[in-house]
């Protein structure tokens, strides 16, 4: 992938690719603040879960990691097939998930496309977008007794 122009700038796409890391590693921690760090907390930032409505707005973001945070017990996320672009301050990243989570009673397991959207504002990347579709071909899955 690369720039507009078709010249492609590597260290654009090595810090996107970094970007989307904090964001993936925010999101298995659990934990709000490395959440926070890992978005801009902008009015027209998005957010679309899978399953969800569009959520618009950095606060009703938050509020739905929060959410999302309080009700799992654990949470695992693999990517793959990553795609990197860069066109000037805007980088994108389009992957595969396999999301497994962990509440106190059962789990999920789910395949979901995702595009991950940051810009690029004194130095640093941030996201500003992220879109969760899923996968035909997704495994649900939901016990009700303890998992080993």
């Amino acid at each position: 992938m690369g720039t507009a122009s078709g010249a492609r700038n590597p260290v654009d796409e090595r810090q996107v690719r970094e970007a989307n890391n904090i964001f993936y590693q925010a999101m298995q921690s659990l934990d709000l603040a490395r959440m926070e760090n890992a978005w801009w907390h902008e009015d027209w930032a998005l957010c679309l879960h899978p399953g969800w409505e569009l959520i618009v707005g950095w606060e009703k973001i938050w509020e739905s990691w929060a959410s999302i945070f309080r009700s799992t017990v654990q949470l695992q996320v693999s990517t793959s097939q990553p795609r990197v672009c860069v066109v000037g301050n805007v980088g994108w990243v389009s992957c595969t998930e396999q999301v497994t989570s962990m509440m106190e009673t059962d789990f999920m397991t789910a395949r979901v496309e995702a595009t991950n959207i940051f810009v690029r504002q004194k130095g640093r990347w941030r996201m500003v977008h992220h879109h969760t579709t899923p996968l035909p071909d997704r495994v649900m899955s939901g016990i009700t007794h303890s998992v080993q």
